[in-house]
């Protein structure tokens, strides 16, 4: 059994009118959307995360990893604490790891995230967000700007090129470890205009840099999991990959389906694609980026009625303030954190028939049960 595709003309037309009729009557289809969204995944634990010998390596104490997805880095000199990273695995259009969506690295986790980088078989490093924003730290620098050697740990980081894109920058970095003969290149995509709180400025920009980035990861082989991470590792980072994941499918001539992407990252990372704003750019990018494959020379459809600008702007990290209602849901559940799921619901979440990952390239013989999660 193979997926079946459409030509890209049919697809965007179907997508163009699914758009239009959610965001008739001031955007009533994409809020009860991304409202049915808004329980997903609040059952899964987050034990790791929540314990006292690692909240400090959380950058926002109500951001957490879920247990079941999230990244075990090796433990250091039987210490048991050593092995907890703020990242977990999330989905594409391949296996349950295709990504690893993690927060901005901290000071005292940056040599985590280096370690985490290596074990992994990471290649590919993709930041959407800036180190600074408005006097606020967003990420620590945790590889040279320039040409030069930094060491993080047992890890040497070496700024090998740094050329600038349209509204990015594109940094080869030699990445090796003490005691080990090789040496690892690693490409780092870094997007900074996209703020905190909102959503790019421009919609074409943020495809131009997502369709590199895919082209990229089809053309090498896949080596390790693809690295995605803003300052929470939810909001921005959640809507670039499900943008990337789409394209990837779309590329292939599979019809795109955000609303199950986002369900699907939702049980693996909390509040990716955190805000009404996003999921709605995410169509709107989606939409632009069919068009403009399809080669045609008309100006692209837009969605009647869908605004996308940044007059509305939504929090990406949750304040620790009395006033926030989001902060104060989060407390009220982790003074009774839930039990851990039945086995059959974690299998249920990781079966790879779920949901959007068994849509494999055309030429990939589909057969749900030789996945192996």
């Amino acid at each position: 059994m193979r997926v079946q595709t459409f030509p890209r003309a049919q697809i965007l037309q179907e997508f163009h009118f699914q758009c239009q009729a959610l965001a008739a009557s001031n955007n009533r289809g994409f809020k009860q959307e991304f409202e049915d969204l808004s329980e997903v995944g609040k059952e899964l634990t987050t034990r790791a995360g929540d314990s006292e010998a690692n909240r400090e390596k959380n950058r926002y104490p109500f951001i957490l990893p879920y247990d079941h997805c999230r990244v075990r880095l090796s433990v250091q000199n039987s210490h048991p604490h050593t092995d907890y990273i703020n990242a977990n695995f999330v989905p594409g259009g391949g296996s349950e790891r295709d990504f690893i969506c993690t927060q901005g690295p901290l000071h005292n986790t940056t040599i985590d995230f280096w370690r985490m980088v290596w074990e992994q078989n990471v290649r590919i490093i993709v930041m959407v967000t800036s180190l600074r924003e408005k006097e606020i730290v967003m990420c620590e620098k945790y590889w040279p700007l320039e040409q030069g050697t930094v060491y993080h740990g047992l890890i040497q980081v070496t700024t090998v090129s740094r050329r600038q894109g349209p509204d990015y920058f594109i940094t080869t970095i030699n990445l090796r470890q003490k005691y080990c003969a090789t040496d690892r290149i690693i490409t780092h995509y870094h997007y900074p205009p996209w703020p905190d709180r909102g959503i790019p400025r421009d919609a074409s920009s943020l495809c131009a840099f997502t369709d590199f980035v895919r082209q990229h990861l089809e053309a090498i082989p896949r080596l390790g999991p693809t690295v995605v991470h803003c300052s929470a590792g939810v909001g921005r980072s959640g809507t670039f990959i499900t943008l990337l994941w789409l394209m990837q499918l779309g590329a292939r001539g599979i019809k795109p389906n955000v609303r199950a992407a986002v369900e699907d990252l939702r049980l693996h990372r909390m509040w990716m694609v955190q805000t009404l704003e996003q999921y709605i750019f995410v169509h709107h990018c989606l939409l632009q980026w069919l068009c403009r494959r399809t080669g045609g020379t008309s100006a692209c459809p837009q969605i009647q009625g869908a605004a996308t600008n940044n007059n509305h702007r939504h929090q990406e990290r949750p304040h620790t303030s009395g006033g926030d209602r989001t902060g104060r849901r989060r407390r009220r559940h982790r003074q009774e954190p839930p039990p851990d799921p039945p086995q059959n619901t974690i299998q249920q979440i990781l079966h790879p028939g779920n949901l959007l990952r068994r849509l494999l390239p055309s030429s990939t013989p589909f057969n749900p049960g030789s996945h192996t999660p």
